[in-house]
C-alpha cells in the first residue's frame, strides 16, 4: 500500500471523483448557514442538507467534497486517549438523485485498490442485513468472497433521522493484523478493539419513512458517502491514532519543543500534549470560519477548546500565552487546502492571543475567589469543598476543575466532584430542554415547502424600481389561497419582482403590489431557499387573485434611502481597514434607510481620533464623486482582483462585485448607489464593543445626517437664547457658568467644614466609652458621603483613640462612615462589621477595613436607630 500524507490523500480521493464527473465543491465554513438543529458542521453531508431535502437545486447532481468538521461530545476523552478528537476532515462523494449503488460500489472499490494500493486481502465490507441488491455487487460485481461481507443489524447499518429520507448503509473495513486485535476468538467485522478499522461509510438514501413508521421507495434515490480523513491518513502511513498523522505529528512536536517535553514518555504529560494538538486545530479552523470566543453557543465551544488548551499548556509548564504561535503550524499544515487560513493568519493569531490573555486574568481572578471559598470552608472546620462552589467557578469564572481540584488538594481539602457532575448535568439538561423546544427538525414543514419546487421568482431590482408580473401564490392565514380582499394580511409569491428581498443585512423593500381590481401594501420581502420571494403585506382595497397580472412599485424614496447607507458600509470598510490595519474585517452589517450599522473585527475601543479619521476619509471618498460600478464575474477572477469577500460565506462559481474605483472592492449581493456622491455625506453616531473581538459603528447618512445636523444646530440655538450669548460665544459662557458654580460649592463647603468644626467640641463632648473605648456617634445631614468621611477623619484625630460612627441623609441620600484609631484594632474593633450592622436597620449595606467602612441606606428615619446600634455592635466586638 502507498505510503501517502494527509494533504495528498485529499487531493487524490477529490481529483478521483472529479474524473467520474463530480463537482468539486469547497469545505463549507464551520458556522451552519440557514441550520439551527447545528451548532457547528458536524459531517460532510450536513452543508449538502438543502439540496438532498429538494429546498434548493443542487449546482450539479455529483458532487464532491473535503468538509471540515467539529465534534464536541466527547469532549472530556479528549486527551485522555489517542482516538478522540474534536476537529476532523470528512471526504465525501454525493449523488442527487443520479447514479447509486451499481457505481458507488464498484468507483469506492476502485479508489481504495487501485488508486491507493490497499491490499485487497486486509478490506472487509459490512451491509445492512436485508440489502440483497448491495451483497450482489460486492459479490459479483466487485468479486469479493461471501465470507469478506458481512450483514449488520439496523443498529449499524441502516441510516435514519426521524422521520423522511432514510436508506441502509454499506461500510469498508481494513483489518490491521490480528497483533492489532482483543485476542478474542470472537473478533471480528465490528468488534470495538483497534483491529479492524471502518474507514468509509456508503449510505445509500432510497426510502422516506413517514410518521406511521412506513418506508416507500424513493423515485430518485440519492448517494451519501463519508470517510474520515484523518482515519484513511492512518491506514495509508500505517500509524495507530490520528495524533501520529504527518500533518497532526508537526503540531505535536512544535508543542513538544516549546514546552520542552517529550512525548510517550509520562502519561500526564502525553495527555496536556493531545489535548492542545487537537484543540488548536479546532479553534484555528472556527476562529478563521468566524466564530469568536463569547460565553454562548459556538463562541462558548471555542472558548472552552481554547481555554482547556491553554490549561494544559500551564500543566506543561508553559506560563505564557503561546497558542497563537502554535496555530501558525496548524496554518502552515493546511493553507494549500484551505487558502483563507493564510489570508487571514493574523487575525486568527491575534483572536486567540487575547482569548488567552483573558484566561490568565481569568485564573488569577478564580484563584482568589477559590481562596475565598477555601477560607469559609475551613473556618465551618469542613473537609471538602461543595460541588456547588466547584460549578460556580467553572460555570461563571471559568476556572478550570482540575485547577480547583488541585489547589484544593495543596489547603488539605477534597472537592466534591459528584456534587459538581450533578450541577453540570442540570445545566445541560437545561440546555437541552430549550434546544429541543425549538423546532429543529431538519426535515421541518412550512407551507412554502410544499410549493412548485421548479417555480422561481425573478429578480429584476437591480435595473428597475417596477415590474410587470403574474401573482403565482397568494399565502393567508398560514395555507394557499386563491383569492384575498380588503383587510387580508397575506404573502404574494410573483414570477418576478423588482422588491429586493432581505439578505446580507439588507432590509427588504416595501411598495405596492396593484393590479386591476386590488392593491396590496407590501411591508416586507424575504425570500425562501429555493428562490421564491415573500412579499408580506395588507390587502388595501379590492380584491387580487392567483393568476392575476400586476405591477410591483418599490418606494423608490426609501430604496435611495437603504443604497446610501449600503454603498456607504463599503466606504466605510475601507476607511477602517487603512486607519486600524488590514486585520479588520466585515463581521455583520445591518442596513435599512434611516442608518447603517457595521459590524468588524478589531480587539480595542477606537479613540476619538481615529473615529475622526474614519469618518473624514469616507466623506472625502464621497465628495469625490466616485462611480460605483457593479457586475457579476466568476469567482476566481474576483479574487485576482482583489474582491473582499464577508467572513464564512459560502459563495457560488459565480459572484456579484461592487467596485468603487480604485478606492474599495467587495463581493455583495445587495443594491447600491451610481456614484459615492449620491450618498451625500456620513456622520458616526459612536462605537461599541459587541463581542469578543468585534466592534460595531453606527452612522447616517444623506437626509437622516442632514436632520441630524438640524437638530444639533437648533439644540445650539436654544441652549444660546438660555444663556442669553451667541451661539459663537456660548462655549465662553458655560465655562464662566461652571466656573462661577466650582466657587459658589467651594464657598458652601467652607462654610460647612466651619459649621461642623464649630460643632466637633461639642460632638466629642457626648462621647461614651465602651470597655474602655471612647465611642462618638453623631448625623450630620448637611454632608454627603465625602464631607462624612472628611468629618470622620477630623473627629478622629481630635479623640486621638477610638470609635467614630457617623450617618447623613444629604440629598435624599442615606449615608454611613465608620472610622478608628489603630490602637483600638488590637482590642478587636473593625469598621467594616460594625458598618455591615449599623446600615442593615436603615436598609442598607457596606463594607471595607478594620479602619475605615461606608455604607449606604434606604431609610432616613432609621438613621438615628442604627446610630444607636453602633453601642452594643462595638461592645461585642471588644475583647
Amino acid at each position: 500500500m502507498q505510503k501517502l500524507g494527509l494533504n495528498e490523500l485529499r487531493e487524490r480521493y477529490l481529483s478521483f471523483f472529479e474524473s467520474k464527473g463530480h463537482l468539486r465543491m469547497a469545505s463549507a465554513p464551520l458556522v451552519p448557514k440557514n441550520d439551527p438543529s447545528l451548532l457547528l458542521i458536524n459531517s460532510g453531508m450536513a452543508p449538502l442538507k438543502p439540496y438532498f431535502t429538494g429546498q434548493e437545486e443542487p449546482p450539479r447532481k455529483r458532487v464532491t467534497t473535503c468538509q471540515k468538521c467539529i465534534r464536541t461530545p466527547d469532549i472530556e476523552n479528549v486527551g485522555k486517549t489517542a482516538r478522540h478528537g474534536t476537529y476532523f476532515e470528512m471526504l465525501g462523494n454525493f449523488s442527487f438523485g443520479d447514479y447509486f449503488k451499481k457505481e458507488a460500489i464498484p468507483w469506492a472499490w476502485e479508489f481504495c485498490t487501485q488508486d491507493l494500493k490497499m491490499p485487497v486481502d486486509k478490506l472487509w465490507v459490512t451491509i445492512y442485513e436485508d440489502d440483497d441488491e448491495a451483497f450482489e455487487i460486492w459479490n459479483k460485481d466487485i468479486g469479493l468472497p461471501p465470507e469478506r461481507i458481512v450483514r449488520m443489524g439496523k443498529k449499524d447499518n441502516f441510516w435514519e433521522h426521524g422521520i423522511g429520507p432514510c436508506g441502509p448503509c454499506s461500510e469498508i473495513y481494513f483489518d490491521r493484523g490480528p497483533e492489532k486485535g482483543c485476542g478474542s476468538p470472537d473478533c471480528k467485522v465490528g468488534c470495538e478493539c483497534d483491529r479492524y478499522v471502518e474507514f468509509w461509510n456508503n449510505v445509500f438514501t432510497q426510502f422516506n419513512k413517514d410518521e406511521q413508521g412506513n418506508y416507500t421507495r424513493l423515485a430518485h434515490p440519492n448517494i451519501d458517502t463519508g470517510m474520515g480523513l484523518e482515519r484513511l491518513a492512518c491506514i495509508s502511513q500505517g500509524v495507530d491514532n490520528l495524533f501520529e498523522v504527518d500533518t497532526v505529528l508537526n503540531i505535536l512536536n512544535y508543542i513538544c519543543s516549546i514546552a520542552g517535553v517529550e512525548y510517550k514518555k509520562f502519561e500526564n504529560t502525553d495527555v496536556s500534549i493531545r489535548v492542545i494538538t487537537d484543540h488548536i486545530r479546532s479553534t484555528t479552523m472556527m476562529v478563521c470560519d468566524g466564530v469568536l470566543p463569547s460565553n454562548e453557543g459556538r463562541g462558548y465551544v471555542l472558548r472552552r477548546l481554547l481555554r482547556r488548551a491553554a490549561r494544559h499548556g500551564r500543566l506543561l509548564g508553559i506560563n505564557k500565552p503561546f497558542l497563537y504561535d502554535v496555530a501558525m503550524v496548524v496554518i502552515n499544515e493546511s493553507r494549500e487546502a484551505y487558502p483563507e487560513l493564510a489570508e487571514k493568519a493574523e487575525y486568527i493569531k491575534k483572536v486567540i492571543r487575547i482569548e488567552e490573555e483573558r484566561f490568565e486574568a481569568t485564573v488569577d481572578q478564580g484563584i482568589v475567589i477559590l481562596n475565598e471559598f477555601i477560607s469559609e470552608i475551613k473556618e465551618k472546620k469542613q473537609a471538602v469543598l461543595p460541588g456547588e462552589m466547584v460549578f460556580k467557578l467553572h460555570d461563571t469564572y471559568g476556572f478550570p476543575l482540575d485547577l480547583t481540584r488541585e489547589i484544593a488538594e495543596e489547603n488539605g481539602l477534597g472537592t466534591d466532584e459528584d456534587g459538581f457532575k450533578k450541577e453540570m448535568d442540570a445545566q445541560k439538561k437545561k440546555a437541552r430542554d430549550a434546544h429541543n423546544s425549538k423546532d429543529t427538525s431538519a426535515w421541518a414543514d412550512s407551507v412554502f415547502d410544499k410549493l412548485d419546487k421548479s417555480l422561481k421568482t425573478a429578480f429584476t431590482g437591480y435595473e428597475t424600481t417596477s415590474a410587470d408580473a403574474k401573482i403565482l401564490y397568494i399565502v393567508k392565514d398560514g395555507e394557499i389561497a386563491e383569492t384575498a380582499q380588503e383587510g387580508d394580511e397575506v404573502t404574494v409569491i410573483l414570477d418576478k419582482t423588482s422588491f429586493y428581498a432581505e439578505s446580507g443585512g439588507q432590509v427588504g423593500d416595501t411598495g405596492t403590489i396593484t393590479s386591476g381590481n386590488g392593491r396590496v401594501k407590501i411591508s416586507d420581502c424575504t425570500k425562501t431557499a429555493d428562490g421564491k420571494y415573500l412579499h408580506t403585506g395588507v390587502v388595501e382595497s379590492g380584491l387580487i387573485e392567483t393568476g392575476n397580472q400586476v405591477t410591483a412599485q418599490i418606494d423608490v424614496n426609501r430604496r435611495m434611502a437603504i443604497c446610501r447607507n449600503h454603498t456607504t458600509t463599503h466606504l466605510l470598510h475601507k476607511a477602517l481597514r487603512t486607519v486600524l490595519g488590514d486585520h479588520v474585517h466585515q463581521a455583520g452589517s445591518l442596513v435599512e434607510p434611516n442608518k447603517l450599522r457595521f459590524d468588524f473585527s478589531h480587539f480595542s475601543a477606537m479613540t476619538a481620533e481615529e473615529l475622526k479619521r474614519v469618518e473624514d476619509m469616507t466623506n472625502r471618498a464621497i465628495l469625490e464623486s466616485m462611480e460605483v460600478n457593479v457586475r457579476e464575474m466568476p469567482i476566481e477572477e474576483a479574487k485576482k482582483l482583489g474582491a473582499m469577500a464577508l467572513f464564512g460565506e459560502k459563495y457560488g462559481d459565480t459572484v456579484r462585485v461592487v467596485k468603487v474605483e480604485d478606492y474599495s472592492i467587495e463581493f455583495c449581493g445587495g443594491t447600491h448607489l451610481k456614484n459615492t456622491a449620491q450618498a451625500g455625506l456620513v456622520k458616526i453616531l459612536g462605537e461599541s464593543g459587541v463581542a469578543a473581538g468585534v466592534r460595531r459603528l453606527e452612522a447616517l447618512t444623506g437626509e437622516a445626517a442632514i436632520r441630524y445636523y438640524a437638530e444639533k444646530e437648533n439644540l445650539l440655538n436654544e441652549v444660546s437664547q438660555a444663556l442669553k450669548a451667541s451661539p459663537q460665544d456660548s462655549l465662553k459662557k458655560v465655562e464662566a457658568l461652571g466656573q462661577e458654580l466650582k466657587n459658589a460649592e467651594k464657598e458652601i463647603e467652607q462654610l460647612r467644614n466651619r459649621l461642623v468644626s464649630g460643632e466637633a467640641d461639642e460632638v466629642i463632648s457626648k462621647a461614651v466609652e465602651v470597655k474602655g473605648v471612647k465611642v462618638i456617634t453623631a448625623r450630620f445631614d448637611t454632608l454627603d458621603i465625602d464631607g462624612l468621611r472628611n468629618t470622620g477623619d477630623m473627629l478622629k484625630n481630635k479623640l486621638e483613640s477610638g470609635v467614630v460612627v457617623l450617618g447623613s441623609s444629604y440629598g435624599d441620600k442615606v449615608s454611613f462612615i465608620v472610622t478608628a484609631t489603630r490602637d483600638v484594632l488590637a482590642k478587636g474593633v473593625h469598621s467594616g462589621n460594625i458598618i455591615k450592622e449599623v446600615a442593615k436597620l436603615a436598609g442598607g449595606g457596606g463594607g471595607g477595613r478594620p479602619d475605615m467602612a461606608q455604607a449606604g441606606g434606604k431609610d432616613a428615619s432609621k438613621i438615628n436607630d442604627a446610630l444607636k446600634a453602633a453601642i452594643p455592635v462595638i461592645e461585642a466586638q471588644i475583647k
